[in-house]
């Protein structure tokens, strides 16, 4: 007997990488208002208008899924308070926050806000998802390091998926 209430596998896919685009596109702004000190609703009017989705210098954007590139971005800025000590104690002991790359950075925080606040999406997705936004930018050694911290703090948000300790 067939599942009528079965979604096609095209959409739950399409989904997936309008996420993903929008994940890429929130860790870029983060960084570009982490280096350049722009505004939040600058970094959303740019983004919205000139990247998601578009051709930016010969390189095409994948449509991404703006409310959820807005969530993590707002959500970032709305608890660096928060995340920063949470990454802090996952990282090794005489590498703070503020001694990693701007891109790192970005990229942490993206991921600790989603493992903190988007139970909506897997704890192993989302890390997995975040070290694939790393490897766009840095060696694998540091999508390794990317790896570590996210599965630490997933584990302290989301023990049960994760198993603690």
């Amino acid at each position: 007997m067939a599942d009528n209430n079965k979604k096609p596998a095209g959409l739950t896919e399409k989904k997936a990488n309008r996420r993903g685009a929008a994940r890429l596109a929130a860790v870029q702004a983060l960084y570009q208002m982490d280096i350049a000190g722009a505004g939040i609703n600058d970094i959303f009017a740019e983004f919205e208008s000139h990247w998601l989705g578009n051709e930016v210098e010969g390189d095409t954007y994948l449509p991404a899924e703006a409310a959820f590139f807005r969530d993590v971005v707002s959500g970032v800025v709305r608890d660096q308070k928060k995340l920063d000590p949470l990454i802090d104690e996952a990282l090794s002991k005489g590498w703070p926050l503020k001694r990693i790359e701007a891109i790192l950075r970005a990229v942490l925080r993206a991921g600790a806000y989603e493992l903190q606040h988007r139970k909506d999406v897997p704890g192993r997705v989302v890390v997995s998802e975040y070290v694939d936004v790393a490897n766009a930018f840095v060696d694998r050694e540091e999508t390794g390091m990317v790896n570590a911290v996210l599965d630490q703090i997933g584990r302290q948000f989301r023990g049960d998926e994760f198993g603690r300790g």
